[in-house]
């Protein structure tokens, strides 16, 4: 049994699909924070596995209060809408089930809420998880303009002049995006300050991943060429020279060029993302042989995705 904790006044907001295999540390983590939140909210959005009752047990054995919401596969930004509804709190802390909080983040996000009405968190791996070349975590480990709401804090005030979050972009692979984007963004235009805060630190599952896998995830590239028409200001806070996603994709983009271009003249273009292939690959040890060609088909994929997403939506991001 965890040690009774002062009450905070904001509620966490935990949106979940199928997530038993994170919930239950998430669950446990947010039981162990020095400050105890008023509401802890789980919404369950469909799920077909056990995460509901997992995350029952959980708290149940950590003297946490849960409340557990019932959604049917709306989304994460319906599912975070939801949770922020159903609860009373002046201020509200979205948690993504897949997120670990360390003892004292919900004091330090709520903290930080007194300078900004919307603040990040630092998001860094699993620090447990002995990482391999193709897993999939996530980082924020500064102020984001993308707005990741794995870890975001929010007065509810702000929460409600913007009306939530809001599913705006049909996703072609996998799961809901952007509508962290775009909420961060909405409150940016608005003029309201924003803030982050790297005490408020959560760790993120890594998801093992073989190669296959790592190379399809490009494919969700495509997306990006439609935030970019939707958030015009992504082109000077968050891409490479307004028009590349990153400086990797802007360094393949080279190398194709190169390629295309079959002239001797042209061949020093590629050089800069063959030098990068070899270096990361290198990096990996007695894995670089099965690293390089697995990075070049993902950078493939995502290449093509990017052309098509930039086409579809006339939005050229490459």
């Amino acid at each position: 049994m965890a040690p009774v904790s002062p009450r905070a006044e904001i509620a966490v907001v935990i949106p979940a699909r199928n997530a038993a295999e994170t919930i239950e540390r998430c669950v446990r983590c947010v039981a162990e924070q020095g400050l105890a939140p008023a509401e802890t909210i789980l919404v369950d959005d469909g799920s077909s596995d056990s995460t509901p009752e997992l995350a029952s047990a959980a708290a149940a054995g950590d003297g946490l209060e849960l409340r557990i919401e019932r959604t049917d596969r709306l989304g994460p930004a319906a599912a975070r809408n939801r949770g922020a509804e159903v609860s009373t709190a002046p201020a509200l802390a979205f948690l993504d089930a897949d997120c670990f909080p360390v003892p004292g983040w919900l004091e330090a996000g709520l903290r930080a809420l007194d300078d900004a009405p919307l603040v990040q968190g630092r998001v860094i791996p699993d620090p447990e998880f002995e990482r391999g070349p193709f897993d999939r975590t996530l980082h924020v480990n500064g102020p984001s303009p993308l707005f990741e709401s794995a870890n975001l804090f929010v007065e509810r005030g702000l929460f409600e002049r913007l009306g939530g979050f809001e599913a705006w972009l049909e996703p072609e692979v996998g799961k809901a995006v952007a509508e962290d984007i775009w909420f961060g963004w909405r409150a940016r235009r608005a003029g309201e300050r924003t803030a982050f805060v790297p005490e408020a630190l959560v760790h993120h599952a890594v998801f093992r991943e073989g190669a296959i896998a790592h190379v399809l995830e490009r494919r969700r590239l495509a997306h990006f060429p439609a935030i970019a028409a939707k958030v015009p200001e992504l082109r000077d806070e968050f891409f490479f020279a307004r028009w590349f996603l990153s400086p990797r994709t802007a360094a393949f983009d080279a190398a194709v060029l190169a390629l295309l271009a079959r002239r001797r003249a042209t061949l020093p273009l590629a050089l800069p993302y063959v030098w990068m292939l070899v270096s990361e690959s290198r990096a990996w040890g007695p894995l670089a042989r099965e690293v390089a060609p697995v990075r070049l088909a993902a950078d493939a994929v995502g290449f093509t995705a990017l052309v098509r997403g930039s086409l579809k939506r006339r939005s050229a991001v490459l």
